[in-house]
Order: structure tokens, then sequence, then C-alpha cells
């Protein structure tokens, strides 16, 4: 059984619903939840997480396992929701091996140095 829908089954236990009950009222199809709870999918299009999220009144970051349960608060000028392409990269970054990782994050620092020092930090 998938990480996520584990998430999902516990999040639909504690509301006393069915997963088939929730995915009826936020419009994920049967196939789709089953692919998931198989292990087939690891994780629900960006779209149905938003939908999900939004269900449960939780954050995308808590569907990912991430543990982060309160949806972040909306900066004015941000979207409240991740693009897929931000789902994807997250998909991708979570099976990378730590050192795999830790590259990633070296990456990210130096980027973060260089946009400081063009906004003149």
């Amino acid at each position: 059984m998938g990480e996520m829908y584990q998430i999902i089954e516990e999040l639909c236990t504690r509301k006393r619903i069915t997963v088939a009950a929730l995915s009826r009222e936020v419009g994920i199809s049967k196939s789709t939840m089953t692919e998931l709870k198989k292990g087939r999918s690891r994780c629900l299009s960006a779209k149905n997480m938003d939908k999900v999220a939004n269900f449960f009144g939780v954050s995308v970051d808590y569907l990912l396992g991430n543990g982060q349960k309160e949806r972040p608060a909306a900066k004015s000028d941000e979207p409240d929701i991740l693009d897929e392409v931000d789902i994807a990269f997250y998909g991708e970054y979570k099976e990378l091996s730590d050192d795999e990782k830790d590259v990633v994050r070296d990456m990210v620092r130096v980027m973060r140095e260089r946009r400081a020092k063009k906004q003149g930090r």
C-alpha cells in the first residue's frame, strides 16, 4: 500500500468516511485510488492532491508524508497550491539518495547566495 494512500485512509477514518465516499465527493476516479492503494502510483496528480487537501483542510505537503498538517497561508502575490512541475519535482526528490539530496540542497544554497548578491545583500 502506498504511503499517500495510507495518509488519505487515516484522514478518512478520522472523518468517518470511506475512501470511496471521498473519491465521489472530490471527483477522483476509483481506478486512480486503486492504483494509489496498490502502490502502482506513488501520488495523485497535483490537481487531485489539492482537492483532497482542501477536503480535509490539510496541506499538500502533509499528503506527501512530510507531517505539516496545516495548510500554509498563501502570501498575497503567490498561488495557494504548488503547480504540477513543483509536485513532480518533489516526487523525484523524495526518491533520491541522501547524497543526491545533499547535492540538490547545495545547488539551492548556491542559487540563494547568487540571488542575494544580485539584490545587493
